[in-house]
């Protein structure tokens, strides 16, 4: 029973997003779509066992969530009603009797059920934090407790604000499409932040025995590439498909054949795929274009993808401009001020100028009380006592940040780290 547990949660991971989304698009309803997919997985777990897995394992689930819509909705007498949706919808989008199309506009939104649900699930009547929480999700497949780990708060609130988004959506009665152009603006920033969201927990999992979730970081990917196709002038769009294409280029060399970790300074980066950092550099000049035409400079997204493009040019660690990484840090951090920032703008003042200049700029954001239950700033204190000599402290700083990661790859990364400080001994 372990093992087919362990198959469902993986193949929830890969499939949760496209299985909700086809559900969403029957159903017209994202909440009851998620529900019904949630019964079908409760279903799995109790089949596969004696059945085994399915040859398409999305499909059975998908297949096996229709039947249980279908059976809603006779259970409650309405498939009549919902028949005659159906022959309204077809005969306003085929032109009754006549057989002709009906006069559409000259704008068509694109046939992708996953970027439908992502815009109805980062719709405006939902709070910020409902949006981000219903699409990870209903798209990225998270867990309420995983998502609790993510935005360090309790599992409690995380449920509330899903079931509260499923509702007002429902209350809403908001549509499953992709918004008229003339909402994109207003959608747009939103939509941007969640997508990447998803791509950071697929490129660094917060919880968890894998240091990677590539299949939800590519799924990232490919939605970003949809909106940039949908809206081909809008800067920040090519920009984060540049920042995605370039973090992603790193991916094989980032973990072993065994998925143990290996961090930037010890990659092969003759395994970084360079076709994609191709890609990701091209986007990102069509990010600069799409600016200057409208008359703006580098946004938060392009920002970033400037910092990812010198670690992708740099033939080594030693070799890259860390200067110029601070200075685009600096950037960053007067555009959309946040303490994460900060602590990677400290990262880089390490490697560009040292370690003790790098720890006050530390050492203020502990002081602030910023990132308060991260384990972000304690590795990266660690990393810098251990650079200059304080072993004692950077000890109890890396086994700190391993109390408070939930992803068992980091923790472990974090232990060998503290267990390799002899004290007074460099490693």
């Amino acid at each position: 029973m372990t093992d087919v547990r362990r198959t469902v949660d993986a193949v929830w991971r890969i499939e949760s997003a496209r299985v909700v989304a086809t559900l969403a698009t029957m159903t017209g309803d994202v909440g009851l779509a998620e529900d019904l997919a949630q019964e079908a997985v409760v279903d799995a777990l109790a089949q596969w066992p004696e059945s085994g897995v399915p040859q398409n394992p999305g499909a059975w689930l998908t297949a096996v969530a229709k039947r249980k819509a279908i059976d809603g909705w006779r259970r409650r007498e309405r498939l009549d009603d919902r028949y005659r949706a159906l022959a309204h919808d077809l005969e306003a989008r085929w032109g009754g009797a006549t057989g002709e199309p009906a006069a559409v506009d000259s704008w068509q939104p694109i046939d992708d059920d996953v970027l439908r649900l992502v815009f109805t699930a980062c719709h405006p009547v939902l709070s910020r934090e409902a949006q981000v929480a219903l699409t990870l999700k209903v798209i990225g497949g998270l867990t309420t407790e995983e998502l609790a780990r993510l935005f360090l708060v309790p599992v409690a609130t995380v449920q509330q604000r899903i079931v509260r988004a499923k509702k007002t959506l429902a209350a809403a009665k908001v549509p499953f499409e992709v918004p008229d152009p003339s909402e994109w603006r207003a959608r747009l920033g939103p939509v941007l932040g969640v997508v990447y969201l998803i791509f950071t927990e697929g490129y660094a999992a917060t919880s968890g025995d894998r240091w990677m979730r590539t299949e939800l970081a590519n799924e990232a990917l490919r939605i970003g590439r949809v909106l940039e196709g949908l809206l081909p002038r809008e800067p920040e769009v090519h920009a984060l498909v540049a920042l995605m294409e370039l973090q992603a280029s790193r991916f094989a060399a980032r973990v072993r054949a065994d998925g143990t970790p290996v961090l930037l300074a010890d990659q092969d980066r003759s395994r970084w795929d360079r076709a994609q950092i191709v890609r990701g550099r091209a986007a990102l000049a069509r990010a600069d274009s799409s600016a200057r035409a409208l008359g703006r400079g580098r946004g938060n997204y392009a920002l970033q993808a400037a910092i990812a493009e010198c670690h992708a040019v740099a033939p080594s660690v030693d070799d890259t401009d860390w200067a110029q990484i601070v200075l685009l840090y600096e950037a960053l951090g007067r555009i959309a001020p946040n303490p994460l920032v900060e602590l990677n703008r400290a990262v880089a003042v390490s490697m560009a100028t040292g370690p003790a200049s790098a720890l006050l700029v530390v050492d203020g954001l502990v002081a602030q009380g910023a990132l308060a239950g991260s384990h972000l700033l304690p590795s990266v204190r660690g990393e810098l006592l251990s650079r200059l000599g304080r072993f004692t402290e950077a000890r109890r700083e890396l086994e700190a940040a391993a109390a408070l990661t939930a992803n068992e790859r980091e923790r472990d990364v974090l232990r060998a780290k503290a267990a390799g400080l002899d004290v007074g001994t460099p490693r």
